[in-house]
């Protein structure tokens, strides 16, 4: 399904894997969780989603792989509307990155990893040798890690396992929802630089949410700044720590007070 979609990306007219045409989404209340988002998202870059609890941008990544759909526009995937791809195809085909990790507990990490290629039907030794690579990616010693529980294994550990997971069938694109917010500040900072060194080798497009400016100023190829279910800035991380914008200063304000 990643090849389906590699595919469809490289057919593709442009340098854009995921758009934003005047999306809304509102609850059955009417009341707007997002409104009026029009940006893109360009091959290859690391788009990160700023901004405080409840303002959007957890809710938008999860319109890139239809977990949600919207009440109106469209958001494509591969020049594709989400809403004409088959759900399952779509999801498997582009990694997927959360704060609680969601490994299975009674799968062993090979298990966990190897999970989507087995689903798509990757021949065992293909697998073995995935995982095999992508733990050796993510810093974790195969013969070591490979047979091991999740619960033998530290939140630092998990989530690297969470990212390998993710990469696992190689997808175009990869979203993470605060994958590092449960960590400890030191463990945090490691993956943090861990991360944008893989981020560099990788060539994924990449969407984060963080409300963390910090690493925001440090993964983000631009910062899309979030507000009330608006995006009110997409900038470079450069521009951002300059910017002029109430939100965007009180952000950056707020490094100094930390």
């Amino acid at each position: 399904m990643a090849e389906s979609l590699n595919r469809e990306m490289t057919h593709s007219s442009t340098e854009i894997d995921v758009q934003f045409a005047a999306v809304t989404l509102c609850t059955l209340s009417g009341k707007a969780l997002v409104e009026g988002l029009n940006f893109e998202v360009r091959r290859g870059e690391t788009l990160v989603l700023l901004g405080r609890s409840g303002s959007g941008k957890t809710t938008t990544l999860k319109l890139i792989n239809r977990l949600l759909a919207p009440t109106d526009g469209e958001v494509l995937v591969g020049d594709i509307p989400t809403t004409h791809w088959d759900a399952i195809r779509l999801r498997r085909s582009i990694g997927y990155v959360i704060q609680e990790i969601g490994l299975f507990p009674h799968f062993t990490v090979q298990r966990n990893i190897g999970l989507v290629p087995q689903l798509e039907h990757w021949p065992e030794e293909r697998i073995r040798a995935r995982v095999r690579e992508l733990l050796e990616l993510v810093g974790l010693p195969p013969e070591q890690f490979a047979p091991r529980l999740p619960h033998e294994l530290s939140g630092g550990q998990r989530q690297r396992v969470g990212v390998a997971r993710a990469l696992a069938a190689d997808p175009p694109i990869l979203l993470m929802d605060e994958p590092f917010g449960a960590l400890d500040p030191i463990t945090r900072s490691e993956l943090q630089r861990e991360f944008a060194r893989l981020a560099a080798g990788l060539h994924k497009t990449i969407v984060f949410v963080t409300h963390d400016v910090r690493e925001a100023l440090l993964l983000g190829s631009r910062i899309g700044l979030f507000k009330d279910g608006h995006l009110i800035e997409m900038q470079t991380p450069d521009e951002f720590a300059h910017s002029q914008v109430p939100e965007a200063k009180a952000f950056i304000d707020s490094m100094g007070r930390l």
